[in-house]
């Protein structure tokens, strides 16, 4: 089957031949026709199987065929979600290539940079919106974006919207959209929740499944390399030195990871670049830039790149670090061998990650290839993970709360004992003894009168010397009488008060 028996319209097929698609992929063949129908789509599909150009071209001719609305601003008619920056610049890209000669405006819209740029190209009307679910509702909420005459909505990439935890942005996005549209839906897995909301978007849709997550590309060569942990730095640097590597992506599992192995190469004359979450924007794009026109040969990233980024000719997959889901391995070596090109992918495995690979080779159905290098495993016991230390300072703590905690709950708990209460009974009589001993020693008749006197003596012991000060000063002070306030009130004639005057 030809793209011209898919009934394309001409201007899309020059853009196809432009790109250099030769015959369309199953899941084009079959996701192509009843979108132009105006039906709903459920696909199913690996990545890597030209899934994007299998809802961008049916939506761009139908667009196209509609014609130019009457409003006086070009309304969103197509909204595309995504999970990541990174898919949706891509898919972008894809649109502005294959309309290129038509008369339909896309948009992209994602966090991470400023969004006056973005509010600015919306304001002068768009057709098509590509856009992730943060920035989407963002923009939703101030009032910049309005779907009321949505057509086409596309779901793409919906079980990494439920891994990254953007499945309540989703449907909070949903609930903006008019019911009457055209949706299609498209996820490489199913799992129950992805399919659940499947069945509350999609009305009588077309199945597609074309290649299941389990059955890899067979164009894709992939090996093994047993090494251990502190010798993959030297094994990636070797083989990148070899002249077959045009270039390579190198996965890992954490950003610090990645930065680390960019490190590591720069240390080895091998220039790279990473790309993970906590890169800006503006640096993840540049480096996806440089490593698309060749610039940097090598790049490091998280499993944020593993989904939806077509880099032409990447030769190369090398998994640093073996994932943690065997799900992701298959989208990572998806990255190389696309386009009926061949590809490689090398895997490094440290005894910590058997249990990854048998999963992997579990789920592939085959046992990779393993290969020898000059850095044999030669640890064989796990690594135990230990509890960190407590930090300096923090020891002495840690024991005087051991102790005191354990008096407070004993003392708290003796007086509900009976045993205890009677113990309170009796120790009364014991503290009302020394008070009894004092009546019975022989003291003189004025004693009881002078018991007072050492306790008040006792009390203000310490202050002695300043109440003689104050007695000293009232007697040398002479005392104010009533008589001498008549005698000033006289002298100002002012009468005298009848109040609660204070002296």
């Amino acid at each position: 089957m030809t793209f011209q028996e898919l009934k394309l319209i001409p201007s899309l097929l020059e853009a196809v031949r432009c790109c250099g698609y030769q015959e369309p992929t199953p899941i084009q063949r079959e996701t192509i026709p009843p979108v132009l129908a105006g039906k709903d789509v459920l696909g199913c599909a690996q990545t890597g199987t030209g899934k994007t150009a299998a809802f961008a071209l049916p939506i761009l001719q139908r667009l196209f065929q509609q014609g130019k609305p009457k409003t006086a601003k070009r309304p969103i008619r197509a909204l595309i979600l995504t999970p990541t920056r990174e898919l949706a610049l891509q898919i972008y890209e894809n649109f502005e290539g294959y309309g290129k000669k038509l008369p339909l405006r896309p948009c992209v819209i994602f966090g991470g940079v400023g969004q006056q740029p973005q509010v600015e190209q919306l304001n002068r009307g768009v057709d098509i919106l590509v856009a992730t679910p943060g920035r989407l509702n963002d923009l939703i909420g101030q009032g910049f974006i309005k779907l009321d005459h949505l057509n086409v909505f596309v779901l793409d990439e919906a079980d990494r919207m439920l891994d990254m935890g953007f499945i309540h942005d989703v449907k909070k996005v949903i609930s903006h959209l008019p019911k009457e549209r055209q949706t299609l839906f498209f996820s490489a897995t199913m799992p129950p929740e992805v399919e659940k909301l499947a069945t509350s978007l999609l009305t009588d849709p077309v199945t597609v499944k074309v290649d299941p997550v389990s059955s890899t590309v067979d164009r894709i060569d992939q090996s093994l390399y047993m090494v251990d942990k502190a010798n993959k730095r030297h094994l990636l640097a070797r083989l990148l030195r070899q002249n077959d590597v045009e270039s390579a992506l190198v996965f890992t599992r954490t950003k610090h990871g990645a930065d680390r192995v960019v490190r590591e190469l720069s240390r080895e004359q091998i220039e790279a670049r990473a790309i993970h979450g906590n890169k800006s924007q503006t640096a993840r794009q540049q480096a996806l830039a440089d490593f698309k026109s060749g610039k940097v040969r090598v790049m490091v990233a998280t499993d944020i790149a593993a989904r939806g980024i077509d880099i032409a000719g990447l030769s190369h997959v090398f998994n640093y670090d073996l994932p943690n889901e065997p799900e992701a391995y298959v989208h990572r070596i998806g990255r190389t061998g696309r386009a009926g090109r061949d590809g490689i992918a090398i895997s490094f495995c440290c005894i910590d990650e058997m249990k990854e690979l048998k999963q992997i080779e579990k789920l592939t159905g085959k046992t990779l290839r393993r290969m020898e290098s000059e850095w044999p495993m030669q640890v064989f016991e796990e690594t135990v993970k230990q509890p960190r230390p407590p930090r300096p300072g923090h020891e002495s703590r840690a024991e005087v709360k051991a102790v005191v905690v354990p008096e407070k709950k004993t003392e708290k708990k003796q007086p509900v004992k009976p045993e205890t209460k009677s113990q309170l009974k009796a120790a009364k009589p014991k503290q009302e003894q020394p008070k009894q001993l004092t009546k019975s020693a022989p003291v003189s008749k004025a004693t009881p009168l002078e018991r007072p006197v050492p306790k008040k003596q006792a009390l203000p012991a310490r202050s002695e010397q300043p109440m003689r000060s104050i007695q000293r000063d009232q007697a040398e002070k002479p005392a104010f009488t009533y008589a001498d306030l008549l005698k000033e009130r006289r002298k100002t004639r002012r009468p005298l008060s009848t109040g609660n005057d204070r002296f």
